[in-house]
């Protein structure tokens, strides 16, 4: 079976099946739009690799349990994201000042800064779109209408937006151990 045969056996596979696909999507997610951005992902992820629907005895099974994974997965992330984004920075501060230790506020006063500047790196939209979902609490709908992109691209800056400042924080976190190690 040539790309061709196995992209053919994808686009037939997502027509004939498309509602039950976003019915089992739709079961873990909030909205339908959110499942119809959840089955929308799952075409992009497969229509890479093609071939993984070449031997499933069930291709409609497949594919649901598929998009069900990919709930779960964005589920997850969202989750992880609204934790540890979670506060204001007043609260980050008031831990900070219960500390004794003038380090510890130090190290916090770095973190912040830090990310201050990880956020100001960011490309004008995809800074955007992380300030009115952190700052602003919209919601990614309205981040979409607001900016006029789809709800997939602000999932996406989203998703870029966290990365870059959890890298920018985990380089923090190594250059202040080695710091206080050396201390």
């Amino acid at each position: 079976m040539s790309d061709i045969d196995s992209n053919e056996l994808l686009n037939r596979a997502i027509e004939d099946y498309y509602e039950e696909i976003v019915a089992a999507a739709g079961r873990r997610s909030r909205s339908r739009a959110t499942a119809l951005d959840i089955v929308h992902d799952l075409y992009l992820k497969l229509a890479s690799q093609p071939d993984v629907l070449r031997d499933k005895h069930s291709v409609k099974a497949y594919l649901c349990r598929a998009a069900v994974n990919l709930g779960i997965d964005r589920f997850r992330r969202e989750r992880f994201e609204a934790h540890l984004f979670s506060g204001s920075e007043q609260e980050a501060r008031s831990i900070a000042a219960e500390d004794a230790s003038p380090d510890r506020a130090l190290e916090i006063e770095a973190r912040i800064a830090i990310l201050r500047e990880a956020i100001s790196e960011l490309p004008e939209r995809r800074r955007a779109a992380f300030i009115l979902y952190r700052l602003h609490q919209l919601s990614p709908d309205e981040i979409a209408v607001r900016l006029r992109i789809s709800r997939n691209m602000v999932d996406r800056h989203l998703r870029r937006a966290l990365s870059h400042c959890l890298e920018r924080l985990t380089t923090i976190e190594k250059d202040l151990s080695v710091w206080s190690w050396n201390r």
